[in-house]
């Protein structure tokens, strides 16, 4: 549970420095129907800054497009 919460801070903080949100980036995530848990998010976010900005990238455009359809 501590671990959960440690992984969402450095999620939600990676996300800020891209200019998003924790939740409407895991929204996003699921829209693009991505499915990576939180502690690999969480390494990314740390250890491969370039393939989480791309995912971020990946989910903000699933939410675009999914804001579009409705």
């Amino acid at each position: 549970n501590d671990f959960r919460r440690l992984w969402i801070q450095r999620i939600n903080a990676a996300c800020r420095q891209r200019g998003t949100s924790y939740s409407r980036f895991v929204a996003g995530l699921k829209a693009a129907g991505i499915e990576v848990d939180r502690k690999i998010l969480a390494d990314l976010a740390v250890n491969d800054p370039d393939a989480f900005t791309a995912l971020v990238e990946a989910a903000s455009a699933a939410s675009a497009t999914q804001a579009q359809a409705s």
